[in-house]
């Protein structure tokens, strides 16, 4: 009986994890896969500048607004039902996407698929702490981390392939289009493979928690990704300022509630807040990379969508063979090979300002450069998941499951409005090179902590 059992098991996480997984990879793919079509998008709607920076961010907003709100909530009613309501409302707005038929109506949508992807995506880390241990969890957080990357790259890929299709005359849409048939197939195997898994904890929720939360995430977000479309407006650093504001309101009312949203034991177990600083200024450094590195190639060097897409793969590849392998290297050198692998990070973004600062496309230097920025990260990412998740509780997982994709969102956000700006208000290549250069290894700094066991 034990021999038969334990196949049905493997396979049961199996299809668990893969269900989860390309939910997690249809979230990160629509925020790059937009980016591709925007030109073609613009043209045919009419819409402005900043309409189109709507479009493009808009989803990125709610996604960054809502994610601890769904992270809460799925604590409260269980991974499972929240993973499957965020997918179906992700897979319906997609649709309305890609019907859309005015600026103002795929703004709309656009939102609408942000809140989907904020309820579904938290609950995969929680359902991954949950469902898996040891070595079976370190192996699925890096598959986990490599969605995260690879769908990044892919979306870029994806995006030039169905915009130059045209498929039956339909230019732009199938961007959002796609997403339908994935989403029905999941919604119909997550109905039947994923875990009924009750809340973790019958807590209330945390309302004031919620919207001073939210508040002070919609006025850093917002500023960060029209700001530069405006040319930086006063109210845009009104809005950060009173972000800053609420974010200590924020502390202040964690300490008097009754189930906060964030409890203090999370915060201060060890290893959580320096993986959390990790994990931003990782992301961060890696959303400004995707996106400098985009329109230089595009812009200065004239490379197609598709082109300039196929560019990264290098780098995507670099970062799945890390994360993928990490678990190879003996145990006691983890936490070392984070601090490292941030070293060799901003090794290969020095090599990249070295490979394009001359004019040209800097082959074959700067597929190494790829290389080595997507080893680096990799080798970081996937550890420093493992050992922050590794502090945190069963009951806890919903919290530091929230609090992890939230930094993750946040640092994307903040790299794409921080290096973006660099570069598209005259900064060289180069300049942005090193200031990514300089960003990753002081977040190997912060990594530091992480040393101590």
């Amino acid at each position: 009986m034990t021999v038969t059992s334990a196949p049905a098991v493997r396979t049961s996480t199996s299809w668990l994890l893969a269900v989860i997984l390309a939910g997690q990879f249809m979230a990160i793919l629509d925020v790059s896969i937009v980016n591709v079509a925007s030109p073609v998008i613009r043209a045919d709607l009419g819409t402005s500048g900043s309409g189109l920076q709507m479009i493009v961010s808009g989803y990125t907003i709610a996604y960054a607004m809502l994610l601890i709100t769904g992270a809460r909530l799925g604590g409260r009613h269980g991974g499972r039902r929240l993973f499957l309501y965020g997918l179906a409302g992700f897979t319906a707005a997609s649709l309305a996407c890609g019907l859309a038929v005015s600026a103002g109506q795929l703004i709309a949508f656009r939102f609408l698929q942000g809140a989907g992807a904020a309820l579904m995506v938290p609950q995969v880390l929680s359902m991954i702490q949950a469902n898996f241990t040891g070595a079976s969890r370190a192996r699925a957080l890096s598959l986990y981390a490599t969605v995260i990357s690879g769908a990044a790259v892919v979306g870029q890929v994806l995006g030039g392939l169905l915009v130059s299709a045209d498929l039956f005359g339909t230019s732009w849409r199938p961007v959002f289009l796609v997403n339908v048939p994935i989403g029905l197939g999941l919604l119909v195997l997550g109905a039947r493979l994923l875990p009924p898994g009750g809340p973790s904890r019958h807590r209330p929720l945390d309302l004031p928690g919620l919207v001073t939360l939210s508040l002070a995430v919609s006025l850093l977000v917002v500023p960060l990704v029209l700001g530069h479309e405006q040319d930086w407006p006063l109210w845009g650093w009104v809005a950060i300022a009173a972000s800053v504001a609420l974010a200590g309101v924020f502390v202040l009312v964690e300490r008097r509630a009754a189930a906060p949203l964030v409890p203090a034991r999370v915060v201060r177990a060890p290893g959580v807040v320096p993986s959390a600083l990790a994990i931003f200024g990782a992301m961060a450094t890696y959303g400004g990379f995707l996106l400098t590195i985009a329109l230089h190639l595009q812009g200065a060097l004239g490379d197609s969508p598709l082109a300039a897409g196929l560019a990264f793969v290098p780098g995507a590849a670099g970062f799945a063979v890390a994360s993928l392998n990490w678990r190879r290297v003996p145990e006691r050198l983890h936490r070392r090979m984070i601090v490292t692998s941030f070293g060799v990070a901003g090794l290969g973004y020095l090599l990249l300002a070295l490979a394009l600062g001359g004019g040209g496309h800097g082959q074959p230097l700067l597929t190494v450069a790829f290389a080595v920025i997507g080893l680096g990260l990799g080798g970081a990412f996937s550890p420093v998941l493992a050992v922050g998740l590794a502090q945190a509780a069963p009951e806890d997982a919903p919290d530091v499951s929230g609090l992890f994709v939230m930094v993750t969102q946040l640092g994307q956000v903040v790299g794409v409005a921080t290096f973006g700006t660099l570069y598209l208000d005259g900064g060289s290549v180069i300049g942005t090179g090193v200031a990514l250069a300089a960003t990753i290894v002081l977040t190997g700094v912060c990594a530091l902590p992480l040393l101590r066991r």
